[in-house]
């Protein structure tokens, strides 16, 4: 598959303006918009149906809904009516979730088959069936969409960054997503775990599309865009405890001045809890799970995960001041040229 580039956004920002950088999005080359579903924040399909209406030729959809918090035929319908509404541009993204759960007193269980059986459903739905099904996770007795999608193929991909879920990914999906791996044992990880549940599944592993999820700040001052990433790496630390699944895997071990500081501190999209930390978080940790740099350091970053398999970098963009369509413009209009000059 040729390397494509996602652009991932928290609707964290009013729609006027989630609808304004899709269009930049659009303009400047990139081939995917993503949105976070997130509880709390702005609804992930109203905003991507705005961003449909403004945009012609840009994929869009969910990165990622959940299982749990969203019952699979509500997504089959909403992501049916994405499609709909965006001429069939529409993509799915699904992982097992973690923002909100706790406030809303939902339990993650079985995350691996929990994905497995809605991606199933959602198919079955997106295909017009009429559908009864006695799942772990996901149950429905004879459901069906009163419309005929416009699509029974609309593209789904699955989030993970545990075995478990990669391996869910490459027996059931379309395409597999990993958040942070830039280290070369993360992305080995992805790469292997998804390929084997596609084995097992009698399914060809390089007809998935393998997304790195990565957050980047492309800022010509490194130690800045590399500070402005410590608290996003206390936070995923924060989610991970006690094993710091990405981390170990990675080959790090956290520091046990850090390791203190984390006891307490649970999964929030808030940067402020995790500031006091922040400071502890070595260079290696940054470097493993994120891009933060000038241009050519970002691009060859990019590079080397495409040449190791990665057939879609999405961003998560970063910016010291705010300006995160200075980093969505500097990735497509600096870094990327050099990625496409190497070959890739």
């Amino acid at each position: 598959m040729p390397l494509t580039t996602g652009l991932l956004l928290l609707p964290a920002h009013p729609a006027a303006r989630l609808a304004e950088i899709a269009q930049l999005a659009e303009r400047t080359g990139y081939d995917y918009l993503w949105l976070a579903d997130e509880r709390f924040f702005r609804e992930v399909y109203a905003s991507l149906t705005l961003c449909a209406l403004r945009t012609q030729r840009i994929k869009l959809g969910p990165c990622v809904t959940d299982p749990y918090s969203r019952h699979a035929a509500l997504t089959a319908m909403a992501i049916a009516t994405l499609d709909e509404i965006s001429g069939a541009r529409a993509v799915l993204g699904i992982g097992a979730g973690v923002s909100g759960f706790r406030e809303l007193g939902i339990a993650r269980e079985k995350p691996g088959l929990g994905l497995r059986e809605a991606v199933e459903v959602i198919r079955r739905l997106l295909a017009g069936e009429t559908v009864t099904y006695k799942g772990s996770v996901v149950q429905i007795e004879g459901g069906h969409l009163d419309w005929r999608p416009v699509r029974a193929d609309v593209p789904m991909y699955v989030a993970s960054q545990r075995p478990v879920g990669c391996r869910s990914a490459g027996r059931v999906a379309d395409g597999a997503i990993m958040q942070g791996c830039v280290a070369e044992p993360l992305l080995a990880f992805f790469r292997d775990t998804v390929a084997a549940g596609a084995r097992e599944a009698g399914r060809d592993p390089g007809r998935i599309d393998l997304v790195a999820r990565i957050n980047v700040c492309v800022h010509d001052d490194r130690r800045l865009a590399r500070d402005l990433m410590r608290p996003t790496i206390v936070r995923s630390l924060a989610a991970q405890r006690p094993d710091f699944f990405t981390f170990r895997t990675a080959g790090l071990t956290v520091p046990p001045a850090l390791a203190q500081q984390l006891e307490g501190l649970t999964y929030a999209y808030d940067p402020r809890p995790f500031q006091a930390a922040a400071a502890l978080v070595p260079d290696a940790f940054v470097d493993a799970v994120t891009l933060a740099g000038p241009p050519d350091e970002v691009a060859a970053g990019v590079a080397r995960l495409a040449r190791q398999g990665v057939t879609q970098f999405m961003l998560y963009p970063m910016s010291p001041d705010g300006r995160i369509e200075l980093v969505i413009e500097r990735f497509q209009g600096e870094a990327m040229p050099r990625v496409r000059a190497a070959g890739l």
